[in-house]
């Protein structure tokens, strides 16, 4: 392990991102044998060289604010897909399904987090992060073709993003309820300055950002620096209305989502999204503590067993209930049958609000991985994908 006393932040960085990309490649490679989802084993990485494990990050934190930026961009690509036009419908036609099962998810969670002994507060926190699936997980065991050509791919995308919307109202009332802000009426700050941001963020993209874009469209590299600017800087701007940078990030993504080169610019930013959301899986293993395992294993195992099967069997009965076929039901239930990515978000949320406790964070965290590596295997082993076992599900 290096010695951190006398290193420099750069050779601290630069030891960080060898470890954590050589061991990413490895378990990677792991993962695609074992036909498992990458994000898993970056979990997994995490755990294995974080101070839980072995303790070979020096510094965790350094790792924490370079995935930070991971999530950032995730939620702005998200935005730049709520395309008002064309999702309207979608939208419409799963509202029901989505709240109907996000209700039903959230008292699952609570339940089993009151069943535990958690505090009220805690099995809240727990209920709404057991409410989302994963878009990660959702969209890469989707072959391309169905996501963006059938019906299936239009369900999955409307239900994952209205969840996204529902998680997004998630983490500003949440981050409003740490701190001082005990009172209530601190959370309804952000609640009132959204709708400021969110007016100011499209009049910057109508009438500044969109002219500069159409002026310059044929310099893709300044297409490419000003995308970059525009959902940090907007991030950055959020805080002004005490709200998060991802929430900023994903504001910015939705007032671009209706420019001609929103799908250029989206297609140029997957491989950065990338790059930092490997970060942000192997920070989310490396603040696993081995020490409380024991004490949480047999809740996460609860949860994890409860939302494996009660997903695919809600999802399947509210489709059907608005007109879509048993089969469409079943494959979409188990396509959506894990918890997300957003829930280890409003967990980080709720410990830097002081909300919840860091055993009830190692509880979540285990059940997410848990149900990640579940929903997979009963993925690839019925339906299409990428890293389909047999070669009769394999598709691209």
């Amino acid at each position: 392990m290096m010695d951190t006393g006398s290193a420099p932040p750069s050779m601290i960085i630069e030891y960080s991102m060898v470890l954590i990309y050589c061991g990413a490649a490895i378990l990677g490679t792991i993962a695609l044998f074992t036909r498992q989802v990458l994000p898993v084993f970056y979990i997994v990485l995490g755990a294995l060289i974080g101070p839980g494990g072995f303790g070979l990050i020096p510094e965790v934190a350094i790792v924490d604010e370079l995935a930070h930026i991971g999530i950032i961009f995730l939620l702005f690509l998200l935005g730049m897909d709520l395309y008002p036009q064309k999702l309207l419908k979608i939208f419409q036609s799963v509202s029901l399904v989505t709240a109907a099962t996000s209700a039903i998810f959230f008292i699952v969670g609570f339940a089993v987090a009151q069943l535990f002994g958690f505090t009220t507060v805690e099995a809240v926190v727990t209920g709404i992060a057991t409410g989302f699936s994963s878009t990660i997980i959702g969209i890469k065991l989707l072959p391309t073709t169905v996501l963006h050509h059938r019906h299936m791919g239009e369900l999955m995308i409307g239900i994952l993003l209205l969840q996204d919307l529902l998680a997004i109202l998630a983490l500003i009332v949440i981050e409003g309820m740490g701190g001082e802000a005990v009172s209530g009426m601190s959370a309804l700050i952000p609640l009132l300055g959204l709708p400021v941001f969110v007016g100011l963020a499209f009049v910057l993209e109508r009438f500044v950002l969109r002219k500069l874009l159409q002026k310059f469209d044929q310099i893709h590299e300044y297409l490419f620096l000003m995308t970059i600017a525009w959902c940090l800087g907007m991030g950055q701007l959020a805080s002004l209305f005490n709200l998060t940078h991802e929430i900023g990030a994903f504001v910015a993504g939705v007032a671009l989502a209706a420019s001609p080169i929103a799908r250029f610019i989206a297609d140029r930013l997957h491989a950065i999204r990338d790059f930092f959301l490997v970060l942000f899986f192997v920070a989310m293993g490396a603040h696993f503590d081995g020490s409380a395992f024991a004490d949480v294993i047999v809740p996460s195992l609860v949860l994890a067993c409860l939302v494996l099967a009660i997903k695919p069997l809600a999802y399947r009965f509210f489709l059907v209930y608005i007109g879509e076929k048993k089969k469409t039901g079943w494959e979409l239930g188990f396509r959506l049958g894990q918890l997300s990515e957003f829930s280890i978000l409003i967990v980080f949320v709720a410990i830097a609000s002081g909300v919840i406790s860091n055993m009830v964070a190692n509880f979540l965290l285990i059940a997410t991985v848990l149900t990640f590596v579940g929903s997979s295997y009963l993925i690839v082993f019925r339906y299409p994908t990428p890293v389909a076992v047999s070669d009769r599900l394999r598709r691209d």
